[in-house]
């Protein structure tokens, strides 16, 4: 069966996709075929779109890009499913993420039913939760490689873009505490995504306060003094690193001590076995 596609055969901008027809897929036993309803382009397609940077050619193909249909965000009702599905059934409204195949970019695609694939919640519609998944998916991904649990403190620089706001909402799922950082206009959004404080950073130095954060999570920090600011923020530091800055405070004061006993005209020589 036909479907309409939005293809691409090679790396450039733009202009390099155009919409024809081509075969619809077909599921395997695992998998479930979807007719798109909502799909975004986002800065993944664009990326693999342009093949910039140059080393993701390694995985999407070194001349001519390995998938021809892009879009890896989706909503839409599933239309048939393989043999083996037991998870969906044909009329389901579901959406999901896939950055391996992409495919969402046309009428109709498969991916499996383990994969990155769920029912949409009665009350959201297609245009709502289509555009949901990429950044809830990378912030995921940093968050449960920082072991974040019930007992973290996570600070969030940037808690507005699709990211940031997915990050505060998974935190907070994980039980831990978190500290919000945006500007002043989205302070009431932020609040109500599940922020334990909300730091309006037009007017407030979070660095300068003594709360101390397990994992501070940095997104879209455009300028070098937001940077800057960033990195005096206070992170606990583990035990092992905290006995060694406590050795070499330690050292230190007993060298100063001992320079402070010796008489104003002894000259201090790198050699000395006193120093």
């Amino acid at each position: 069966m036909p479907m309409k596609a939005a293809i691409r055969t090679r790396y450039g901008p733009p202009e390099v996709v155009g919409v024809t027809d081509v075969r619809s897929p077909v599921p395997e036993a695992d998998e479930v075929l979807v007719r798109v309803m909502a799909t975004t382009v986002n800065r993944t397609d664009c990326g693999i779109r342009s093949g910039h940077p140059w080393f993701i050619r390694a995985f999407t193909g070194i001349t001519r890009p390995k998938n021809t249909i892009l879009g890896n965000e989706f909503a839409g009702v599933v239309d048939a499913v393989g043999t083996d599905v037991s998870r969906f059934a044909v009329g389901d409204r579901v959406f999901g993420y896939d950055d391996t195949r992409f495919g969402g970019h046309a009428e109709y695609l498969t991916i499996g039913q383990d994969a990155a694939l769920a029912r949409m919640p009665e009350d959201h519609g297609f245009l709502a939760v289509a555009p949901a998944t990429e950044g809830s998916h990378y912030a995921l991904a940093y968050i449960k490689a920082a072991g974040v649990d019930q007992d973290s403190t996570v600070l969030v620089y940037g808690a507005t873009g699709a990211i940031g706001s997915a990050a505060v909402q998974i935190v907070k799922s994980f039980g831990a505490q978190v500290t919000a950082v945006c500007g002043r206009d989205q302070l009431e959004l932020v609040a109500g995504l599940g922020a334990d404080r909300v730091v309006d950073r037009t007017t407030t130095d979070f660095t300068a306060d003594s709360q101390r954060y397990d994992l501070v999570f940095l997104v879209g920090i455009a300028r070098r003094e937001e940077f800057q600011a960033v990195k005096r923020v206070p992170v606990p530091q583990p035990p092992e690193t905290q006995r060694e800055q406590g050795k070499q405070r330690d050292q230190h004061s007993a060298a100063n001590d001992r320079h402070e006993c010796l008489p104003a005209s002894t000259s201090l020589r790198k050699n000395d076995p006193e120093i």
